[in-house]
Parts: C-alpha cells; sequence; structure tokens
C-alpha cells in the first residue's frame, strides 16, 4: 500500500528530505532539507501570508521533533553542524521513500569520495580484532576498547559526535552480509549494552 504525502507527520517529511540529500553518510545544511521539504510537500513548509516561500522556522522546528525519542529519533545534529539521519531515520525513509515511490526525488549515487570511504572502512573493520573475535564465536571477550576501535572512536569523542559516528557505520554497513551483525553487536557494546 502506497504511502500518501498528505498522511505523514512533518518530522516524518524532513526526515525523508535529509535521506534524500544523503544524510545517511553525512551532514545536511538546514535550508537544503527545507527546499527539499517543500519538493516533497508543497506549500506545508511555507508562510501563510506569502504561500510561495520555504518558512525556514517551521522546517527547524521539524528537525528538532524528529532528534526526539518520542517522534522517532530519525535524525540527529544541528543547525550549526547539519543534520544526519540515525539508523532509525534510515530505516523510515528507505520505507517511506519505497512506498511513495518517489523515483522523480530519488537520491543521489555515492561520490567517488563515498565510496572510497566505504571500501577503506570496510577492510579496516574487518581486519580489526574486535571482528575476528565477534566473528570467531567470542563476541563475549571483545573489551570496550577493541570495540571503540573497531568504530575508530574513543572516550575523547562524546555526546553527538560519538553517535553521528556510530550512525554513519551502522548506516553504511548494517545490511553488509559480513558485517552486519558485528557492527549492530558492536554498537550495542559501545553504547553500554550486552552484545547479542
Amino acid at each position: 500500500m502506497a504511502t500518501d504525502v498528505k498522511n505523514l507527520a512533518n518530522h516524518e517529511i524532513v526526515t525523508i528530505a535529509v535521506f534524500l540529500l544523503g544524510g545517511e553518510s553525512h551532514a545536511v545544511d538546514t535550508e537544503d532539507i527545507a527546499v527539499k521539504a517543500n519538493e516533497i510537500a508543497p506549500g506545508r513548509f511555507s508562510w501563510r501570508k506569502y504561500p510561495d516561500q520555504i518558512n525556514i522556522e517551521t522546517v527547524r522546528k521539524r528537525l528538532w521533533d524528529a532528534v526526539k525519542a518520542e517522534k522517532g529519533a530519525f535524525i540527529l545534529g544541528s543547525e550549526r553542524t547539519g543534520w544526519s539521519l540515525t539508523p532509525e531515520g534510515l530505516r523510515f525513509a528507505n520505507s517511506a521513500v519505497t512506498s511513495m515511490n518517489l523515483t522523480n526525488l530519488s537520491r543521489k549515487r555515492f561520490s567517488l569520495q563515498e565510496k572510497k570511504w566505504r571500501s577503506a572502512e570496510r577492510a579496516r573493520m574487518l581486519a580489526t580484532d574486535a571482528y575476528a573475535k565477534f566473528s570467531g564465536g567470542n563476541a563475549e571477550s571483545v573489551t570496550n576498547q577493541e570495540a571503540e576501535m573497531f568504530f575508530r572512536i574513543d572516550n575523547y569523542v562524546t555526546g553527538t559526535a560519538r553517535e553521528r559516528k556510530l550512525s554513519r557505520i551502522l548506516n553504511a554497513f548494517d545490511e553488509d552480509p559480513e558485517l552486519g551483525s558485528a557492527v549492530r553487536g558492536l554498537a550495542r557494546k559501545v553504547r553500554g549494552g550486552e552484545i547479542k
């Protein structure tokens, strides 16, 4: 069953805009999101008195809504650093875009730089001690330091920066047949949970 844009909440529309602008792998500017959200739902983010103008403040509010856990925690970031998708946001946006059949708004292909990063990062992660232990059935023996090294983070990378690094790798490799389960399990460990 196709999803109609009219049935989507505004924070869902800005999440889809972030997705269409490549927010699974890099931060996207608020103004770019505003333009893309207006393409998806014309007039929804416009001024009442000047309907041909996008109200950037309305878009900002919906971006902050999409950060909130009670609204799905679809994105993270800020006005200053830009906005990117969480793994939850990527799943939602993938599903919504497919359901809406947004072929005319489809995402750009990965840049050469992004392809190189994915290839190098994949090779690096496959060579880590954490991956060797995880794939060898010894996930419980992975130390916190090894798990952090898997994601290239340490105790100095905290808060949003830490979550952004984790999300980028989860978004890139969650469905990788070799790395997917390791990425998910080690992310849980880095976040303070148990590897499953």
